[in-house]
């Protein structure tokens, strides 16, 4: 291999797992999370047109993944360097309060990586991805790295299953489906879309969103209000979309802008290529 592996590298598991297509479902999972702390999710709505330009906000969150994951250890800097100065200069306001806060805060910014980082793990996981308990709690701690690329302090987050489980329980009684929460919402069962995709959108997107809804924990079920088909059912259901999206040849799908994969792999040779096999070593 030559050439420089990136922030994470060939023989790390998040080189094998971000390259899944279930990372899409997973993304779709991580903002119905991140959207029940009424701080965090009140950071974005005030601070961009997230109704209007919501598909922006998931390609450049798509696009940072790709970049941290498979890019260059310089381009996975700038990156994050460019993260961390937008947030200095942005804050919000508590309407009940009055509270003008930033959103830079460890607290909202370690809510939004475990939601994240979790939600990758819990859907790849439960979707078949075969990967053991200790490869898991490795994928926790290898995102120390991008903990501090936001702005954390890479030890203040969970680095093993058991630290996310206590994080997400010690949390919990911050959580609401608020205002802010319930626009996330709508927007991802109804995005809007030109007149004559909007059959599509019924077909196939809604059912994409559902399904990340569906593997939400129980609690986040509660606080949105809807209910969630039982679990083995839904475990079903994401095992049969993961089966058929990783059906689709990855030299195909690997081959959708900004192809992040296919350029590591170009740069440090075709022995990098990522696999669930590797993962599972």
């Amino acid at each position: 291999m030559t050439g420089d592996p990136g922030l994470f590298g060939p023989n790390s598991v998040t080189w094998q797992l971000h390259a899944d297509p279930m990372m899409w479902v997973a993304g779709i999972r991580a903002l119905y999370l991140q959207a029940l702390h009424p701080r965090a999710v009140r950071g974005v709505m005030q601070n961009s047109d997230f109704r209007r330009d919501a598909w922006g906000r998931l390609m450049r969150t798509a696009h940072f993944v790709g970049t941290t994951t498979y890019g260059t250890t310089e381009a996975a800097e700038r990156a994050g360097a460019r993260v961390r100065k937008i947030h200095r200069m942005l804050s919000a306001t508590d309407p009940d309060t009055g509270e003008r806060y930033p959103v830079d805060e460890p607290a909202l910014l370690r809510w939004v990586h475990c939601a994240e980082i979790d939600s990758y793990l819990h859907v790849l996981r439960r979707s078949g991805y075969p990967l053991s308990d200790a490869a898991a709690d490795h994928y926790l701690a290898e995102h120390r790295v991008s903990a501090r690329l936001v702005g954390l302090d890479p030890d203040a987050v969970p680095a093993d299953r058991a630290g996310m489980d206590a994080y997400f329980e010690k949390v919990r009684p911050e959580l609401a489906a608020g205002e802010e929460a319930r626009a996330v919402d709508d927007f991802l069962l109804r995005p809007p879309t030109h007149p004559l995709l909007v059959p599509a959108r019924a077909l196939l997107w809604r059912r994409v969103a559902h399904l990340a809804y569906a593997s939400l924990p129980p609690y986040a079920h509660e606080l949105y209000g809807r209910p969630a088909p039982p679990p083995a059912t839904v475990t079903r259901r994401l095992r049969a979309t993961g089966a058929a999206l990783r059906a689709v040849p990855a030299q195909v799908r690997w081959q959708l802008p900004p192809k992040h994969v296919l350029t590591a792999v170009a740069r440090l040779g075709p022995g990098t290529r990522p696999a669930p096999h590797r993962a599972a070593r």
